[in-house]
């Protein structure tokens, strides 16, 4: 009996959100930011929870205003919390849903950090180490808790120093 090949159907939205993240990266913000809220506007509210999150995540990245940055991150793990690990699987490489939680709350953690607001930080990173487990032990992992843990520190028991010039790296969902 001969085996079927399963091939994954490539995703052109995820690919887009690729190619946006890649100019971003090459140094171009604003391009990337309009790019990004074309793809938005393309998704909608109640697109594709994949879609939303992995483009929210990254879209928070754009901006310089941390109150913009938190909306961006708080849409990024509402979509997250839609997800399925069925839906991941169809994206080649993608990680299982739990894997994504350790990230979104490092990020929101550090949005508020930046915005003066350390409770809401440190339930955050809180909730971020408390997911960290379901991350394997690989780059993606050990820079995801390399930032938990930056994080903890500069939280540490003194509270944040009120300059909230530090952030961590942000990691791909």
């Amino acid at each position: 009996m001969a085996e079927r090949q399963e091939q994954t159907v490539p995703d052109a939205v995820m690919t887009r959100i690729g190619q946006v993240v890649m100019l971003h990266h090459a140094g171009d913000r604003e391009e990337a930011r309009h790019r990004f809220l074309d793809l938005w506007a393309e998704i909608g509210e109640d697109g594709d929870p994949l879609h939303r999150c992995t483009l929210a995540h990254y879209m928070a990245d754009t901006h310089d205003d941390p109150s913009d940055e938190l909306a961006w991150d708080l849409r990024a793990l509402t979509a997250a919390e839609e997800l399925t690990d069925d839906r991941l699987a169809e994206h080649e490489g993608a990680l299982a849903v739990r894997a994504l939680y350790p990230s979104l709350h490092l990020n929101l953690a550090a949005d508020y950090v930046k915005l003066g607001r350390p409770d809401a930080a440190r339930t955050h990173l809180r909730r971020a180490r408390g997911a960290a487990d379901s991350l394997g032990d690989d780059s993606y992992g050990d820079g995801v808790r390399a930032a938990i843990s930056r994080l903890e520190l500069r939280l540490g028991e003194g509270g944040p120093s009120g300059t909230a010039e530090w952030g961590p790296p942000r990691q791909r969902p």
